[in-house]
């Protein structure tokens, strides 16, 4: 990992073309509220703008969450990772090779997705991965065709992965303890942050979910 403080547990949020657009900067007003409420983690997904687009938000997040002294996640974009300085990237399935992209990153975070798939997951850890996340759990509005998978798999995963694990897919507060009571060192939220009336608040809610389990 990057640097030993940077400590992979805790709400992980994940911006959303619709839900924190760019226009008037709300992206940036959104993440900030989130970060204000408690998030550990935050991760740049967009999968249509150009990274010439995306660099100057880029490099706006990134700045924001130093500021709360938070982590910088860039989904897929490894270029986009470099040039913006972010702290990491998280890597799907349809995404480069992980044994390449430790090469460019070195010493950077870098997540993958392993859906319900341990073997994968033990896989990815030994080619390098800081952390790995497991979902759907539930229906995701933002991903419905996505398999909802058994949350027992945070135990069973819990006992053979040495890296921190994150849990996602339809995440709601209500849902999010069962989650992090199985293991879950993290929870990746989309909806239910960006569209609470409140996101600070909201935000300070999952934050005292983990602080119960030690794990904020």
């Amino acid at each position: 990992m990057k640097d030993s403080k940077m400590k992979l547990s805790g709400l992980y949020v994940i911006t959303d073309e619709k839900l924190t657009p760019y226009e008037n900067d709300e992206i940036l007003e959104k993440v900030e509220k989130a970060l204000k409420g408690g998030a550990k983690i935050v991760q740049l997904r967009d999968k249509s703008h150009s990274d010439e687009f995306l660099l100057p938000y880029a490099k706006a997040l990134k700045k924001l969450c130093e500021k709360y002294g938070a982590i910088f996640i860039v989904n897929d974009r490894v270029s986009l990772t470099l040039s913006a300085n972010a702290d990491g990237v998280h890597l799907g399935k349809e995404d480069p090779f992980i044994g390449e992209v430790r090469k460019i990153l070195k010493d950077k975070i870098i997540g993958v997705s392993c859906y319900g798939d341990i073997r994968r997951a033990k896989e990815m850890e030994f080619l390098g991965a800081s952390y790995v996340a497991f979902g759907s759990f539930f229906p995701s509005p933002t991903k419905p065709e996505s398999e909802i998978i058994d949350k027992e798999i945070l135990l069973s995963a819990k006992k053979v992965l040495k890296i921190p694990i994150c849990a996602i897919g339809g995440i709601t507060l209500d849902k999010a303890e069962e989650l992090i009571k199985l293991s879950a060192d993290m929870v990746a939220i989309v909806s239910d942050i960006w569209k609470a009336e409140d996101i600070e608040k909201r935000a300070k809610k999952y934050r005292e979910i983990f602080k119960k389990y030690g794990k904020d």
